[in-house]
């Protein structure tokens, strides 16, 4: 038998068999455009994808979306609709060598049938720079059309050079009426899907069923196909407690290393700032529950105390160093309470990015100027020759001065005068504006005074 040959009866029958026992959410697979559910605006008549279908033209591209929103069937679908042959494989699974090979059987089709080959590559942002310079130049030669999925952005975890040769296209995420279309479809079909095994569902089974799956098609006709099972051959209702005890857990969309790391690191960061007490908890709660360290959360908080809160509240600081602690000292799950009070803290606290301003000018400063040297007055004589050449000589010591104030200068001679750090009229920092001037004034006048004779 030739490699690509249609196969022998027996074979077939086989490959139905197979089929038949497959995964729920593989045997509803979309078989049209049409049958694509949530993703209208890319599906739609008239769409730039579908004109490329209608004018067999698909360029190479990246399907950029969350899980289980349809980017491996539109792939098939893309495959099917301009007759090329489809061949996938995961990234997670491949190597260097499975791309060579996928070319050469590419470039055997091409020229025994001439047939093109869409070429799917599921979770593109997991190889590597040297694996994703493999297809660079059959793209651009047209041996293959490569349509990568990931759930990542791909201006992040792709080449620029094979970025720049794909079309990129977003796949918006599945809301729980989607899901439950897609639900509704797969109890319906008979030949495919639960049609005929007299299983019903519960309204409140299907909101349980679409929450739990969180926008995933895949994991919600897994968690219907499970919870069906569970009924026996003849059928029955699916409730909602059902429903919960074949999903242990909410799946939630979450990868450490990944984009919506960012994200959702960026909503709690920004609901604290904005003063958002429950935005806060929601986000810290969706990291922890994801599997999060605790720990990255605490240095953020500890980072956000200083940056955001700064002088206006110095206790956050605290606040949140022994939030820090609890999670070493008494540890997960215990410890997310510290956590949220330290949120609810900082959330509730005055707010002043003074201090984070002040730092940054000094650090530009350090950069511009020229490194000064130290005012021999405030340098430390530790040695007699040190003192013979006048480090420290002329120091005044606060401590023996009325009130504990000399109007000495501190500051190197080309940053006299120079200010950093201004301090808002917000909470704790108003008093702390009022310190400074007054030692600023003290200062001031004890330089104005007529020295001695």
């Amino acid at each position: 038998m030739e490699l690509f040959d249609r196969p022998p009866a027996d074979q077939q029958a086989g490959l139905a068999r197979r089929k038949a026992h497959a995964p729920l959410a593989d045997r509803m697979r979309p078989r049209g455009f049409a049958e694509v559910v949530g993703q209208d605006e890319l599906m739609a008549e008239g769409s730039p994808l579908r004109s490329m279908v209608a004018e067999s033209k698909v360029p190479s591209m990246v399907l950029w979306g969350p899980p289980g929103t349809g980017k491996t069937t539109i792939a098939r679908l893309l495959a099917e609709g301009t007759g090329q042959e489809f061949m996938a494989f995961s990234a997670v699974l491949s190597g260097v060598k499975e791309v060579r090979e996928a070319i050469e059987r590419a470039k055997f089709l091409q020229k025994t049938q001439g047939k093109g080959t869409l070429l799917f590559v599921d979770e593109i942002h997991r190889f590597n720079r040297a694996q994703q310079d493999a297809f660079l130049p059959h793209v651009e030669d047209g041996t293959i059309v490569l349509v990568g999925a990931t759930t990542e952005n791909p201006s992040f975890e792709m080449n620029a050079a094979l970025l720049s040769r794909c079309r990129v296209f977003v796949l918006k995420p599945l809301v729980d009426e989607h899901v439950r279309t897609i639900l509704e479809r797969a109890l319906a079909d008979k030949e495919r899907g639960l049609g005929g095994r007299g299983v019903e569902v519960d309204d409140e089974a299907f909101r349980v069923l679409a929450s739990l799956a969180n926008g995933d098609a895949r994991t919600a006709m897994n968690l219907l196909e499970m919870a069906a099972n569970s009924l026996g051959k003849r059928g029955g209702r699916i409730g909602a407690d059902l429903a919960k005890k074949v999903a242990q857990r909410r799946v939630l969309l979450y990868d450490k290393s990944g984009e919506e790391h960012y994200n959702l690191i960026s909503a709690l960061h920004k609901s604290l700032r904005g003063g958002d007490v429950d935005a806060s908890l929601y986000w810290l709660g969706r990291m922890l529950e994801a599997g999060e360290d605790p720990l990255y959360l605490a240095r953020r908080m500890v980072r956000f105390a200083s940056e955001d809160v700064g002088m206006a509240d110095p206790q956050a600081l605290v606040i949140t160093l022994a939030a820090k602690e609890a999670v070493d000292f008494v540890g997960m799950p215990e410890a997310e309470l510290a956590l949220a009070q330290a949120a609810v803290y900082l959330a509730t606290a005055p707010k002043s990015n003074a201090l984070y301003a002040a730092y940054g000018k000094v650090k530009e400063e350090i950069q511009r100027t020229r490194a000064s040297p130290v005012p021999l007055w405030i340098r430390n004589a530790v040695t007699t020759l040190m003192k013979d050449v006048g480090y420290g000589k002329g120091y005044e010591y606060p401590h023996d001065a009325p009130q504990a104030v000399v109007g000495q200068e501190y500051m190197p001679d080309n940053l006299v005068g120079k200010r950093f750090y201004d301090p808002r009229e917000s909470g704790f920092e108003a008093e702390v504006r009022a310190r400074i001037e007054r030692w600023r004034a003290a200062r001031e006048a004890l330089r104005r005074k007529p020295s001695s004779p």
